[in-house]
């Protein structure tokens, strides 16, 4: 799949895969843009990009797990979601999950991105539903192991 990208500022780095298998695109902070999240607070970090996402996909932005369980630097929305027809500037609102700040240099891997399709539904509102063996079970009904 070819996915369209456009830099919105010339510090932008077009995202990158870090290994032939990854999953997720590395975004980055735009390159000379140091910033400082203070702790339990969110910033809002610029990519300089935005995508092209075809019809019947999402992207989705993730964690970088390294920065998450290192440095206490994941996105606010845990997962932010990007629609096919959203044509604006790529953005992860950083949360630090730290009691003391955090600094995120320019052109530092901030997130991934990774592009998945989806099926959207027609809903229909109906007086039953059919019936299944959990049933209505929610939250560890089905057991520890």
């Amino acid at each position: 799949m070819k996915l369209r990208i456009k830099k919105l500022d010339d510090r932008a780095t077009v995202p990158t895969y870090g290994t032939e298998y990854s999953a997720g695109a590395d975004l980055y902070n735009l390159i000379g843009e140091t910033v400082t999240i203070p702790a339990h607070s969110t910033y809002l970090v610029h990519t300089g990009i935005s995508v092209e996402i075809p019809e019947g996909y999402c992207g989705l932005i993730f964690a970088r797990s390294g920065l998450a369980s290192k440095r206490g630097l994941a996105p606010a929305n845990k997962v932010g979601v990007i629609d096919a027809d959203y044509r604006g500037e790529v953005m992860v609102a950083l949360h630090n999950h730290t009691d003391r700040t955090q600094t995120v240099e320019g052109g530092e891997r901030i997130a991934q991105l990774a592009i998945v399709p989806f099926l959207k539904a027609d809903f229909e509102l109906v007086d039953e539903l059919s019936d299944t063996e959990r049933g209505a079970g929610g939250f560890g009904s089905t057991g520890t192991k």
